[in-house]
């Protein structure tokens, strides 16, 4: 049976109990909870609005992504060059990671102003930590027999980074990115909340202007084009994951 099959299924059960919670057995208000019929129709009647939205908010998410998983990435690599580094630092990073990024809101604001640099910035201290921790973690766990095998061939220390260290960590960096991308998306609907361009609002203040109008249909189709996308880019993500890294499935039992 096709792979894709699978979500589908999934995904068709969960919007039937969905009806059946709405509009069967009327256990939540249409205010709270619409039913999928009422949010089809939010979205339908809006959707230029949405889509635009949609598209604020991705480019958001993408570009937010990339840059923390890059500066992660590199955090990372030079915590893990250096014992000493990742005691110093690495409680301090914790501790970041800790502090509820809401409460950032309010400050950077009053830091950066309105519009996309609080965005950014909320994305990247939501989503950084765990491209730090895996990149941490797969390159101080190398497996023994390979760093011995590359000592006996007399490897230099780049090559031994570069051939054996790298290529070692990298399935555990990966698992630290397909963490931290739906974070990005968390992180940049939590800087629209908090300070969305008015003029090109994305899903986020969207979600905050819909919800003041009592427009809960509509709100709740953001929420799913939200969750739609994400989707998305965690699936494109997986599929850059084993284009890299073929070794990985064909050395692993699933």
């Amino acid at each position: 049976m096709p792979v894709f099959v699978y979500p589908i299924a999934g995904f068709a059960v969960t919007v039937f109990t969905w009806w059946l919670i709405t509009s069967v057995f009327g256990l939540a208000h249409p205010v709270v909870l619409p039913p999928p019929q009422d949010v089809v129709r939010g979205f339908f009647d809006n959707r230029e609005f949405i889509l635009e939205g949609m598209l604020v908010t991705s480019l958001e998410t993408l570009v937010g992504f990339i840059v923390s998983s890059v500066v992660g990435f590199l955090i990372g690599l030079v915590l893990a060059s250096s014992a000493l580094l990742e005691r110093m630092f690495s409680p301090l990073l914790v501790a970041v990671n800790a502090v509820p990024k809401i409460a950032f809101g309010p400050m950077l604001v009053a830091w950066l102003g309105w519009g996309q640099p609080p965005i950014q910035f909320m994305i990247f201290v939501m989503c950084f930590f765990p491209v730090v921790l895996s990149t941490v973690t797969g390159l101080t766990r190398t497996p023994a027999e390979l760093a011995e095998m590359a000592r006996s061939l007399d490897a230099s220390r780049a090559k031994m980074f570069l051939k054996v260290r790298l290529p070692a960590a990298l399935p555990q960096v990966f698992v630290g990115l397909k963490l931290a991308l739906p974070l990005a998306a968390v992180g940049a609907i939590i800087g629209e909340f908090q300070a969305g361009d008015a003029e090109r609002p994305g899903l986020g203040s969207i979600i905050v202007q819909t919800l003041g109008q009592g427009m809960s249909a509509t709100a709740f189709a953001a929420f799913v084009l939200i969750a739609a996308t994400t989707i998305v880019f965690y699936y494109l993500l997986v599929g850059l994951e084993r284009l890299l890294l073929p070794w990985v499935r064909a050395t692993t039992d699933r």
